[in-house]
């Protein structure tokens, strides 16, 4: 993730990274990015059962029962494991995880294990009492998706009346103590409600929008449908980085990110430079040390079978199971070969991006996107925005 607030703000500087020793379990949350041993942030797909219908899933969920879910105790021997080998935080998804009877039983012993616990949901099923036993168990974050406004949210979600439940489950966490944030997917067809989302966000007291970009899997492979256009995106984000820049000098100190397409650190980059180039320098140091696309490094998934992916969107990439072998087994102790390729992936990359004067930045953008798009795994990530002229070396 790319956290735009911080960098455009000066909220996050070297000097807080270093304070910590960049130890990945030493920082506090919101200096995560930079940690230097990037031990990984596991998604854990929990279930794949859900009680919407989303035009974008990257799981292909329905409202029924799928075989193969792992038991109780397969769930916490796993979080055992990942808490044993260092993983910071535990990402719970789905699906929707709260149609998992023993999800907080699975977040409290991770809690417990010393890993920050993340719910990522749909919002609907959350009531006040929900959020007290969410809470309870030392979550520490939930993250509801929101796609626009009202109409446009109903539409994507396949459920009239899904976003009236969904700002229920928000004000429930909000009201209730947690950290709440918004995630918002950006597509063709909802990026006229981002200035909304962020008003939204003012009018409801939530700190914290996370945006994401498309990622080609389940029934957002479609990317042909909701992929916006480069200028399109470049637009989306000059209107983040604008907007950012104004709640903050409002004093609205929220968090604003966006995630899965890498391009934004570069773009970032060139933002800063012309409104502050004082700050440039150090800009660079942290873009790097964020390190653009993680996968297989400081991201990787287990689903809700106990297949491991390199991340949550490469689903025809199966790397093993943790029935047969821990996590961190497959992960550190004999990688499989698309590890291998990933952790030492500069030289494969396609030669517009080895030129790439982001290349330190960006890490060749997302492969998992590049290769269900072309076929290719060290082929262009076709939602790169960024010219010739900005990727150039020396030019700005």
């Amino acid at each position: 993730m790319l956290s735009v607030s911080r960098l455009l703000n000066g909220t996050a500087t070297e000097a807080d990274a270093l304070r910590y020793g960049r130890r990945s379990q030493d920082l506090p949350s919101h200096l995560l990015h930079y940690s230097v041993d990037k031990k990984p942030v596991v998604v854990w797909t929990s279930t794949r059962t859900c009680n919407l219908h989303c035009a974008h899933c990257y799981t292909d969920s329905f409202d029924q029962e799928y075989p193969d879910q792992l038991t109780t105790e397969e769930a916490l021997a796993l979080v055992d494991d990942l808490a044993a080998f260092g993983s910071p935080v535990l990402l719970i998804s789905g699906g929707e995880p709260l149609r998992r009877p023993d999800l907080l039983t699975v977040a409290q012993r991770a809690n417990e294990r010393g890993m920050r616990v993340v719910i990522s949901t749909n919002g609907t099923l959350i009531t006040p009492e929900k959020a007290e036993e969410i809470a309870a168990v030392g979550v520490s974050y939930v993250g509801i998706s929101i796609d626009g406004k009202p109409a446009t949210h109903d539409k994507f979600r396949g459920l009239k009346g899904a976003f009236e439940a969904s700002l229920r489950g928000l004000a429930a966490c909000r009201d209730g103590g947690i950290k709440t944030g918004l995630r918002y997917t950006f597509t063709r067809q909802n990026q006229a409600d981002l200035p909304w989302l962020f008003d939204l966000m003012v009018e409801q007291n939530i700190l914290r929008l996370c945006i994401y970009h498309l990622a080609p899997t389940g029934r957002g492979a479609r990317l042909g449908k909701y992929a916006p256009s480069s200028e399109e995106t470049r637009a989306s984000m000059d209107y983040v980085f604008r907007r950012t820049r104004e709640l903050a000098a409002q004093g609205f100190e929220a968090e604003v990110l966006t995630a899965d397409n890498h391009a934004d650190a570069g773009y970032l980059y060139l933002n800063v430079a012309r409104n502050q180039p004082e700050r440039i320098d150090e800009v660079q140091r942290l873009l790097e040390w964020n390190g653009g696309n993680n996968s297989g490094t400081a991201i990787g998934c287990v689903n809700y079978d106990g297949t491991v992916f390199a991340d949550q969107f490469w689903r025809w990439r199966p790397l093993g199971n943790i029935r047969e072998r821990p996590f961190s087994s497959v992960w550190a102790e004999d990688p499989p070969q698309l590890l291998r390729d990933l952790r030492s992936r500069a030289k494969s990359l396609p030669a517009r991006c080895q030129s790439c004067r982001f290349l330190s930045i960006c890490n060749g953008n997302f492969r998992s996107r590049a290769e269900a798009i072309t076929g290719d795994l060290w082929g262009m990530d076709p939602l790169c925005y960024l010219t010739d002229a900005e990727v150039s070396c020396g030019q700005a």
